[in-house]
């Protein structure tokens, strides 16, 4: 299994993610169609987001269909979510030290 920050290191793999997130599922021939590249390198970049279990696939007739499976996204959000409050200090010193100059 693949580690997610690895999978969504990568621009076209964050795309990737970003369009199956506005839809039910898109067999690869649509989600190709969006990139300078071709169908096999779209394939590997989503053969690398279902080894992170970031895609499930479904096959339909001759066409795997894929969508999005955003629960190991999780894993980074709480990772984030720890240095929330590390920001909100830093913007709240940032407007004080602004208003202080006015």
């Amino acid at each position: 299994m693949r580690d997610v920050y690895d999978a969504v290191a990568d621009p076209t793999r964050r795309k990737l993610l970003r369009m199956l997130a506005d839809v039910e599922e898109l067999p690869l021939h649509e989600l190709t169609v969006h990139f300078q590249m071709g169908r096999t390198a779209v394939s590997k970049h989503l053969a690398i987001l279902k080894d992170a279990d970031l895609v499930i696939t479904r096959r339909v007739g001759r066409e795997t269909r894929y969508r999005l499976n955003a629960a190991p996204l999780k894993e980074i959000q709480d990772w984030v979510s720890l240095y929330e409050g590390f920001w909100k200090e830093r913007i709240a010193k940032l407007k004080l030290l602004l208003e202080e100059k006015k």
